[in-house]
C-alpha cells in the first residue's frame, strides 16, 4: 500500500498525518504556534515514529481549500517544498471532502452537508451522497446555502453552523449539526489513496490552492458597502 504524508492548515488547527499500511499516524496543533512553525516538527515526529524517511513516501497530499487564504497557501507551500526535496508528487485535495469523510465515519450518514466558516459573513459548503459530490463546493451567504433534496436525513457538519446560527435557524438539518468537525489531515491521507490511484497526483510545481473567493481583501469602504447590502437583503 502507498505511503502518504498529508498536511492540513486551512483552519485554526494545523494537522499532519502519515498513512502507511493499515496505520494512520497524526498530529495536530492549534493556538500555540503559527501553522508554518508547527507543521514541519510534526512531520518529523511522524516520520520518526514510523521509522521511515520522507523519500520513502509515495506522495504528499494537502488541504488545497477552500479555507483560510493564508492557511491554504501555507499548506501548498510546505507540500511543494517537501515534495521538491524528496522528488515526490503532490495531491491537492478539497478540505470539504475531508470534513464529509469525517462526518460519515462518525455517524454512518449517507447524505452529508459540510459548511465551513469563510469569514466576512460567508460560508463555504458542499453536499455529498456517500463519497460522491452532488453540490458545490460553493461560497455564499449562510442564508443562501441550498442543499439538494434527499430521500433520507441530511447530516450537517462544520463550524459554519456555529458561526451563523441565526441564518440556519429553522432548518431541520442544522438542529443537530456537528460543529466540531473540521478539515483534518487524517481524512486527507485516506482520501489521497483513491486520488493517487486515480492518477490525480501532480508535480510539485503544478500544485495550486483552491480559491472560491475572487477577492481576498476589501477596503473599509467596500466592507461598509457589502455589510449594508447584506443588511438590506
Amino acid at each position: 500500500m502507498p505511503i502518504i504524508l498529508a498536511i492540513e492548515t486551512s483552519s485554526e488547527t494545523a494537522s499532519c498525518a502519515l498513512l502507511y499500511g493499515a496505520t494512520v499516524l497524526s498530529r495536530e496543533s492549534s493556538g500555540v504556534r503559527t501553522h508554518s512553525q508547527a507543521i514541519l516538527p510534526m512531520v518529523q515526529e511522524l516520520l520518526a515514529e514510523a521509522g521511515i524517511s520522507l523519500a520513502q513516501c509515495d506522495a504528499i497530499s494537502f488541504g488545497a481549500g477552500p479555507g483560510s487564504f493564508t492557511g491554504v497557501r501555507t499548506a501548498c507551500g510546505i507540500a511543494q517544498g517537501l515534495a521538491y526535496g524528496a522528488g515526490l508528487p503532490v495531491l491537492p485535495l478539497v478540505t470539504l471532502d475531508a470534513m464529509a469523510l469525517a462526518c460519515r465515519q462518525q455517524t454512518g450518514a449517507a447524505d452529508v452537508l459540510a459548511v465551513l466558516d469563510a469569514r466576512m459573513g460567508e460560508v463555504y459548503w458542499a453536499q455529498y451522497r456517500g463519497a460522491q459530490l452532488v453540490a458545490g463546493p460553493a461560497l455564499c451567504a449562510p442564508a443562501a446555502v441550498a442543499p439538494l433534496v434527499t430521500d433520507g436525513p441530511l447530516t450537517a457538519c462544520g463550524n459554519g453552523f456555529a458561526a451563523y446560527p441565526d441564518a440556519f435557524q429553522g432548518r431541520a438539518y442544522a438542529a443537530a449539526a456537528l460543529t466540531d468537525i473540521m478539515p483534518h489531515a487524517r481524512q486527507l491521507a485516506e482520501l489521497a489513496l483513491d486520488a493517487l490511484a486515480a492518477g490525480l497526483a501532480v508535480p510539485a510545481a503544478q500544485a495550486q490552492p483552491l480559491y472560491l473567493r475572487n477577492k481576498i481583501a476589501y477596503t473599509s469602504a467596500e466592507r461598509l458597502a457589502i455589510n449594508a447590502a447584506k443588511a438590506a437583503a
